[in-house]
């Protein structure tokens, strides 16, 4: 909404008079909101957006362009990035209700889109998704702001609309498996390596298990935790049998892992939380 003044002036001769002051307004017809189909995000995963455009004019607006900043900021380093990739071949636009040719893509950071109509009394919507990158903050309480801009509408400017995310607490985990030697004679020795990695932001203290059944079956084992030995019916179980091992709730825990920007870059390395376990036994 925007107030505008006006008055008259009257002249005769050398004399003027001047009106009163009338005073008017002039109502935004256009409206915008941008919202996102997940409210957390994690290192790579995808977000999709919905930009609505509403008209509630009589008259069309069209050649609009769109601008999508993709949570670009400065971090403490006074460094800018940009947490969020677009996904080129996501875009849709829907004209009220039906899907349309999308608007043309003249930049990927930031967004922007152009050549966008919005019927009189009607709608359209723009949804699209980006990917979280190496330079999203990653720390638990991290958010991402994006804010988008429609350009071009009237002298009433520009319209802005912006959303959240959060970086969701939740530990992401990974196992890899090694062998040592990885030829062995019969009735030798071997040594399977189990490394843990936790690459989330919240830690792991609880309800965390690791199986594995060995073939051929090993006799006799040892088992290590970060290097320190391990007893069987504490720590794990082993079924010779079978052999099945299993490790006991409690035994394992990890650490969240810890995050640190390059100044130069602004990207995030990420140095994983990790546990060791060693089993070593004769086939």
């Amino acid at each position: 909404m925007a107030t505008f003044f006006n008055r008259a002036t009257l002249t005769y001769g050398l004399n003027s008079i001047t009106s009163n002051t009338v005073s008017g307004e002039i109502v935004q017809t256009l409206s915008l909101t941008k919202t996102a189909l997940s409210e957390e995000y994690i290192p790579g995963s995808t977000v999709t957006y919905v930009i609505a455009l509403r008209n509630s004019g009589i008259t069309t607006l069209s050649g609009l362009t769109l601008t999508d900043d993709l949570g670009r900021f400065t971090n403490a380093d006074g460094i800018e990035v940009t947490p969020l990739s677009f996904n080129e071949g996501s875009l849709l636009y829907y004209v009220n209700g039906d899907l349309t040719a999308p608007p043309t893509v003249t930049s990927t950071d930031p967004l922007t889109l152009g050549g966008i109509t919005v019927p009189a009394g009607g709608s359209s919507f723009i949804v699209y998704s980006a990917t979280v990158n190496s330079q999203a903050p990653l720390e638990v309480g991290s958010v991402i702001t994006n804010s988008v801009t429609v350009s071009g509408n009237s002298a009433l400017g520009d319209i802005t609309a912006s959303e959240t995310i959060s970086a969701a607490e939740t530990p992401l985990l990974s196992i890899l498996k090694s062998l040592s030697p990885e030829t062995v004679a019969e009735n030798g020795t071997l040594t399977y390596t189990l490394l843990i990695e936790n690459r989330g932001n919240a830690p792991v203290t609880s309800d965390l298990s690791v199986s594995d059944t060995f073939d051929p079956i090993l006799e006799n084992i040892t088992v290590t935790y970060n290097g320190d030995i391990w007893t069987e019916g504490t720590d794990y179980t082993y079924d010779e049998t079978s052999g099945l091992f299993t490790s006991l709730p409690g035994a394992i825990t990890l650490p969240a892992a810890t995050y640190v920007r390059d100044p130069a870059t602004g990207e995030v390395g990420v140095i994983p939380g990790n546990a060791v376990i060693r089993i070593t036994g004769t086939i």
